[in-house]
């Protein structure tokens, strides 16, 4: 069976693909755009992407194609409904950054919460040696213990960021759905788990009921003292209502791993705040830990290789 790749760059090189036996032939391209794909799969029965798109006009000029494995786990980069239509089976990966992206996310929290960054760089200017005592305290430092998070998600990395949170001594809480009319056990009434928060941190999907599910009205209802971080999808949270959040201190801070844009362009609204202390802001690499990618390519080609031998 052929196999090709289409954004073998969006991994590092020194990464294996653990490719299934029964691929004979392999064609890796660094990247690839709506003008080559089809002539880059026409002749391919598995089709490996991570993001690049896969569209109806495309699939339906390859009728070669047997299985699309996405490299990833979103799968909004493909046509899932032409898929089905045309017979093509789609998979994904799931759960192979249940630690990294768990790290990620606290890793923003302690930077945000006791102010690493600025004292180091405060140092790099002097202000210690320059210090009246053997300490200066210019930037608050905030214990994680005894604060509360509020969790959006339920899911793997929603409860394991639990598990994390706890360990620090945090009180956790589950947010019940936006809109829900019931509170779940388990969980606490949106609203209600919004103005408790200390720290606000989303695990999940985005989907057309989560889009926004941080909006302007959210942000009225946090404490001052609250952070924000998102790891999950830049939709999730309206951008826009961000800014103006960060920008008029309805908000402590906010740290966030992803945009509705990416790559991000200069135009972007968050580059408006992008050098602002209080708000940290990384290229989506949460997931990205040398363990989860290896872990995550080994999951995509166990996949492969489950479909090719049934």
């Amino acid at each position: 069976m052929k196999a090709v790749f289409l954004d073998r760059g969006s991994f590092p090189e020194q990464i294996d693909i653990p490719l299934p036996e029964k691929v004979d032939e392999f064609q890796q391209y660094h990247n690839s755009s709506a003008e080559n794909v089809v002539e880059r799969i026409r002749d391919a029965d598995i089709v490996m992407t991570n993001k690049v798109v896969l569209s109806r006009a495309a699939l339906e000029q390859c009728p070669s194609i047997k299985l699309v494995q996405v490299m990833a786990t979103g799968m909004n980069n493909v046509d899932l409904e032409a898929c089905q239509e045309l017979g093509i089976a789609v998979q994904n990966v799931a759960g192979y950054s249940t630690v990294s992206v768990p790290e990620h996310t606290f890793a923003m929290i302690l930077e945000l919460r006791r102010n690493i960054t600025r004292y180091r760089e405060a140092i790099k200017q002097g202000q210690w040696a320059s210090s009246e005592f053997f300490c200066f305290m210019d930037f608050p430092i905030l214990d994680l213990n005894q604060s509360t998070l509020c969790i959006i998600g339920k899911g793997a990395l929603g409860n394991r960021v639990a598990t994390i949170a706890e360990a620090f001594g945090m009180n956790v809480i589950f947010a019940e759905h936006k809109q829900a009319t019931n509170v779940r056990e388990g969980y606490a009434a949106f609203d209600e788990a919004i103005k408790q928060a200390d720290i606000i941190t989303l695990h999940c999907p985005l989907t057309d009921q989560t889009r926004d599910v941080i909006d302007e009205a959210t942000f009225a209802k946090m404490k001052p003292s609250a952070i924000l971080i998102n790891t999950g999808r830049g939709g999730l949270v309206n951008e826009t209502a961000l800014v103006n959040a960060l920008k008029q201190q309805q908000i402590a801070g906010a740290g966030f791993d992803v945009a509705t844009v990416e790559p991000m362009p200069n135009d972007h609204p968050l580059q408006a705040i992008a050098h602002y202390p209080n708000f940290i802001l990384t290229p989506h690499v949460a997931w990205a830990s040398h363990s989860a990618m290896t872990r995550l390519l080994q999951i995509a080609c166990d996949n492969m290789a489950a479909f090719i031998d049934q």
